[in-house]
């Protein structure tokens, strides 16, 4: 099902002229020969772009005469046809020799005899080298880019300027060769590598034995890594050899390859969670591709208020029911890959309909909605999130499987997982700087509406945006109760370094029987401290409000309850900073400031 959703996008991608098509790929060259028609060295073109004060190289499509393209073989002789890294089309290195006789082999195997000026000026040019290498000097010590090139890393194609040929591979008869050998390798196939084509159904198609490698999946090898291999005798079944226990063509190995690799290297269609990389595209061209990202994207450093517009921007495109009143059924894909050596790992795989995912995404921004300070986000990405219950607030401290797990729950609008209540809750207790933030308090919401949802208790009452004095959780009414109580001591000392959220919040959030025993008699401590008496009576009206609506302290509190305690107190502490609308009074309720 991957493979053909992939091979169904690069059928869809050359026709928008993104992905190259069947016998091309995608390759930067960073300088080309330019050459007369004897093939001798003219010039050395950079084909780099400046961009401010850096230049880059450009994508164009190049002939892939197999997988040479992607990973050149250890014997070194396998060349590209008509482009290479300098240590082939000069010949450098312990086997150099090789190298050049691999490029003039590409030619003889891929386009033989021609009357192209351009071909056989590029050929003869290797012939030349190949005899004398004198013939490269030009190139190997010119004054700007010859050490560059002597390293051997740089690619190079040909051009004749003296012909408007700008690239030697551009030529109808290399298109034509490409066109007429796709899929096939350069040596003969063999009757064994026949078979049944599973995405295409092709029933004497050519099997690809070793699938090539997809870059850009985050901690893979930086050479690349495969989706599809049996490396091991252990993988392998009914005697099969390699691609054969999983037989997909040549051609469309590379389709559905080119696909992946495009996506991977995309910037609208790819993000990077902890250890996983997350591609997404759908059945047609859609905008949603390329919004979809803004909620789960990592933030980028420079403008966070940027970042947070664009989530702010997915929200109410989704919001203006542009998506979810369509009812267009157009499918959509959600690929999620993590490294795993020489391989790569299948995390998740999501499909469902653009309707579906919008209309999923449209909850998950519901379920965080909750009351917050002015400055505060107005929504929150997953990153963001996920982020802000990791240890040290750092994103490569998420835990892996956490984040498959909360976006499936996204996705499919089924409960979050308990880990992602139990991980807020750890990073609550061991942040006793900040404790319960907005984005903490709105997760702890999410989470638990959403499992009292699909798990029905008459008990509960649904947790809401800002505080309810009638909410029924015993938890609720204490972590109101404990905030308070620091509300009081802040009072009665303006000046205080740590309050007792810093060294009191686990224990009350724990074992309340054992905490708020001290706290309450800590508190007629700071109420003697307080001048303004008519202060103190409304904070006194307060806590008998509070503590009315429970019947005893119980001696521990489950997690859930715990997370209850977490929204009570944020919610309270909420209450006594907000304004009043039209006014400059800031209020709670029975107290005023």
């Amino acid at each position: 099902m991957i493979l053909q959703a992939l091979k169904e996008y690069y059928d869809r991608k050359p026709i928008e002229g993104s992905i190259a098509k069947d016998g091309w790929i995608s390759r930067s060259i960073d300088f080309l020969i330019d050459l007369d028609i004897d093939g001798n060295i003219k010039n050395v073109i950079d084909t780099k772009e400046s961009k401010g004060n850096k230049k880059t190289t450009c994508l164009m499509d190049v002939p892939n005469i197999g997988k040479q393209a992607l990973k050149h073989a250890n014997n070194g002789k396998d060349a590209n046809l008509l482009w290479d890294n300098a240590s082939f089309v000069f010949g450098l290195g312990d086997k150099g020799d090789l190298r050049l006789q691999g490029m003039i082999k590409a030619i003889n195997q891929w386009i033989g005899e021609t009357d192209d000026p351009g071909i056989i000026a590029v050929k003869s040019f290797l012939e030349k080298g190949q005899k004398n290498r004198s013939h490269f000097d030009y190139a190997l010590l010119h004054p700007k880019y010859g050490e560059l090139i002597k390293e051997g890393n740089v690619r190079i194609s040909f051009s004749l300027s003296a012909l408007d040929c700008e690239f030697v591979f551009n030529s109808p008869i290399v298109a034509e060769a490409l066109k007429k050998m796709t899929g096939q390798n350069i040596s003969s196939a063999t009757h064994s590598t026949k078979g049944v084509c599973l995405l295409t159904g092709d029933e004497n198609a050519l099997i690809e034995l070793t699938h090539p490698v997809a870059k850009g999946v985050w901690g893979s090898q930086t050479s690349g890594a495969c989706i599809v291999s049996f490396n091991k005798d252990a993988f392998n079944s009914y005697s099969k050899k390699q691609g054969l226990n999983a037989p997909v063509s040549k051609v469309a190995t590379s389709q559905y390859n080119k696909a992946l690799n495009a996506l991977l290297a995309s910037k609208t269609q790819c993000i990077h969670i902890g250890d996983t990389s997350i591609v997404f595209w759908s059945e047609k061209k859609s905008s949603f591709e390329s919004i979809f990202s803004e909620l789960f994207s990592e933030f980028k450093k420079g403008d966070p208020n940027k970042e947070m517009q664009k989530v702010k921007t997915l929200f109410e495109s989704i919001n203006s029911k542009e998506y979810i009143e369509n009812s267009d059924d157009t499918k959509f894909y959600i690929l999620g890959l993590a490294p795993n050596t020489a391989r790569i790992s299948v995390r998740f795989w999501q499909t469902g309909t653009i309707f579906e995912f919008a209309s999923y995404i449209k909850q998950y921004f519901e379920d965080f909605a909750i009351v917050k300070p002015p400055k505060e986000p107005e929504f929150y990405s997953l990153w963001h999130i996920l982020v802000n219950i990791s240890t040290q607030d750092k994103s490569e401290n998420i835990p892996p499987n956490l984040l498959d797990e909360v976006m499936r729950s996204i996705l499919n609008k089924i409960p979050y997982p308990a880990t992602l209540l139990q991980a807020t809750l750890r990073r609550i207790r061991s942040d006793t700087e900040n404790r319960v933030k907005p984005i903490r308090a709105a997760l702890i919401k999410a989470y638990l509406n959403r499992y009292y949802k699909y798990n029905p208790n008459k008990a509960q009452k649904e947790i809401t945006m800002e505080l309810d004095i009638s909410q029924p959780s015993t938890g609720y009414q204490l972590g109101r109760l404990f905030a308070t109580l620091e509300k009081i001591q802040e009072e009665a000392n303006p000046k205080i370094n740590a309050t007792i959220r810093k060294r009191f919040y686990e224990a009350a959030c724990t074992t309340p029987i054992v905490a708020f025993t001290s706290l309450l008699c800590l508190k007629n401590h700071h109420l003697a401290k307080i001048e303004n008496k008519g202060r103190v009576v409304n904070f006194e009206r307060l806590l008998g409000e509070i503590v009315g609506n429970f019947k005893e302290f119980p001696a521990y509190l489950s997690l859930h309850e715990q997370g209850m305690f977490a929204v009570g107190y944020y919610h309270q502490r909420q209450k006594f900073f907000s304004k009043k609308e039209n006014t400059n009074n800031y209020e709670t309720r029975g107290i005023k400031q």
